[in-house]
């Protein structure tokens, strides 16, 4: 980790346990070695940072391009393992950057769904985490964020303190027989998987 993202990693930690009584459970099962993808339903703003401190080594995220322009905070994301995504279209560069991440052995975190949710329900994954997982065979940990929602939600509501815990799953590995044929067939199947594993935790 960079001096800038344990810097980061020590704040959020303080923030979130005393706003929001920041939990994880089952952290155990976060993968702590060689290329993982933490896959994690998109409920708030809040949800990258919070999936950040729900592992416990460093993690590279997606985020949209223009929050590169916000003074102060723009040019310190990219030392916090951001990478910018075009949301305008299909940022075929975005998912170019996950894989050498992981193909490096590192840690990335995914939306399957995209966005942002408007009513707190999970969505339907997209295909580009399907074409990760195609491209690199990285173990995929599904994580499901619960609270986050009510604490920020997507309609422009204020910030609630209201508590927030993430749930890990078990990891999903996949064979290379699974990943074959055809993209437009087999990214959506792969990216559904996922959703299914995500749908299932609970508040255990």
């Amino acid at each position: 980790m960079t001096s800038w993202y344990v810097f980061g990693y020590n704040l959020t930690q303080l923030l979130a346990r005393t706003l929001f009584r920041f939990r994880v459970l089952h952290q155990e099962r976060v993968i702590q070695n060689g290329p993982v993808i933490l896959a994690m339903n998109h409920e708030s703003y809040l949800d990258p940072p919070l999936a950040g401190i729900a592992c416990r080594r460093a993690i590279y995220f997606l985020a949209r391009k223009t929050l590169l322009d916000i003074p102060v905070l723009g040019p310190i994301l990219p030392k916090l393992n951001v990478i910018p995504v075009d949301q305008e279209g299909n940022d075929r560069s975005a998912l170019k950057a996950l894989i050498r991440a992981l193909r490096a052995d590192h840690c990335v975190l995914v939306f399957p769904e995209g966005s942002r949710t408007l009513d707190g329900k999970l969505q339907p994954g997209l295909p580009g985490v399907g074409l990760v997982i195609a491209k690199t065979l990285a173990p995929v940990v599904p994580m499901r964020i619960f609270g986050a929602h009510e604490a920020l939600p997507r309609d422009g509501g204020k910030l609630r303190l209201r508590p927030i815990t993430i749930v890990v799953g078990e990891p999903i590995r996949f064979t290379a027989a699974e990943v074959a044929g055809n993209g437009r067939e087999v990214y959506p199947r792969l990216s559904q998987r996922v959703m299914d594993a995500i749908a299932q935790l609970r508040l255990e």
